[in-house]
């Protein structure tokens, strides 16, 4: 009769690698556990840093040769408060689809706002999107924001927590999202400015 090899011997076969010994084996098999803990726990930490906000859902139609084709579009704002924000829009045949689709479409549009220390912004800004037109303003700490619709949620993702904001066109939601995308893109700190001028701080405030 021939020996079968027991379960002991044949995963000591396996597990064995060329140049290592059994005790190295196993520290290289914890260390291995340990990275991919680690790497499990920073890609859920990413994921959660996001918040998604849906603005709006709509039932839209499109005409084709038998008939029309009816599906939905979300508009969502992405955001993790610390200066990232981005607006999407997507259209599916469901609402959960759409959904999905508008918050990988904002994750590709990202805008990094500069903060000041009481989480404002530097300057005043004016964007424009179509005929929608958003002034954005800064304030003092303790105004909060004061500001309506689609571009308080903007502001709110974006971690501005004081601000003045006014819709001046348009009562579109996409349109005033965008406007204040424009405007929120558009803003310098004081520092940048002066680089780009090539001045000190000390002249860009007299």
């Amino acid at each position: 009769m021939t020996d079968t090899p027991t379960k002991q011997e044949i995963q000591s076969k396996n597990d064995n690698v060329p140049g290592a010994t059994p005790v190295e084996q196993k520290k290289n098999n914890r260390n291995d556990r340990k990275r991919n803990r680690r790497g499990d726990s920073k890609n859920l930490e990413r994921d959660s840093d996001w918040q998604e906000r849906v603005v709006q859902i709509r039932r839209v139609s499109k005409t084709v040769k038998g008939g029309k084709k009816m599906s939905f579009r979300a508009i969502v704002v992405v955001g993790n408060e610390k200066g990232q924000v981005g607006v999407g829009v997507g259209k599916a045949g469901d609402v959960i689809g759409a959904v999905r689709k508008g918050v990988s479409d904002g994750k590709k549009n990202l805008v990094r706002v500069p903060l000041t220390p009481n989480n404002s912004i530097p300057t005043l800004s004016l964007g424009r999107d179509g005929a929608a037109n958003v002034l954005i303003r800064p304030a003092a700490p303790g105004t909060g924001v004061i500001a309506g619709g689609s571009i308080r949620t903007v502001l709110e993702l974006a971690g501005i927590k004081n601000v003045l904001a006014k819709r001046l066109g348009s009562k579109t939601p996409l349109n005033n999202a965008r406007a204040a995308m424009v405007a929120l893109s558009q803003l310098r700190t004081h520092k940048s400015a002066s680089r780009e001028r090539g001045i000190s701080l000390e002249q860009l405030y007299s």
